[in-house]
């Protein structure tokens, strides 16, 4: 890590109570090890910021995402569309689903090949919000993975 990454990372999440839909036990365990990931490790540069760390509140407000972050002469609210992460969530959702059951009732072959169906829906939502916070907040791959399972958290509706 370079001296100016170093400073530039979250010490928090929060994801507001409000925003969270009703989820099973194997989300809320998803949720709860990306929080706890995306605190270990992570890349988080928000435009024109001098340097962190940073507070990361996620919320959804009138069916966009609202990420307020704040940190060291630093305090800014993005919103972005829900609109472009609609399809790559709700894929994601039905093949998590199949996963889980999967875990549960099939081969190892089976949960191999969904496992592999949903990294790679994982990746395409993980890519998208890079694209989405272009301009706005630079991270890497791996905060991004993370930063997109507790935006899915948010926007699961039961």
């Amino acid at each position: 890590m370079t001296e100016d990454s170093s400073k530039h990372f979250l010490q928090s999440v929060v994801l507001d109570e409000a925003s969270l839909g009703s989820i099973s036990r194997d989300q809320e365990h998803e949720r709860q090890v990306a929080i706890f990931d995306l605190l270990e490790a992570n890349s988080f540069k928000p435009e024109g910021a001098e340097g962190g760390p940073y507070d990361l509140k996620i919320a959804l407000i009138d069916n966009r995402l609202a990420l307020d972050i704040t940190g060291p002469n630093y305090q800014h609210r993005h919103l972005l569309s829900l609109s472009p992460f609609r399809s790559v969530i709700k894929d994601y959702f039905l093949v998590c689903e199949s996963y889980y059951d999967a875990i549960r009732n099939s081969t190892p072959a089976q949960i191999e090949a969904l496992d592999m169906g949903r990294r790679g829906l994982h990746n395409e939502g993980s890519t998208l919000l890079r694209t989405r916070l272009e301009g706005k907040v630079a991270t890497d791959l791996d905060t991004a993975r993370r930063l997109f399972t507790l935006i899915c958290a948010l926007h699961w509706r039961g």
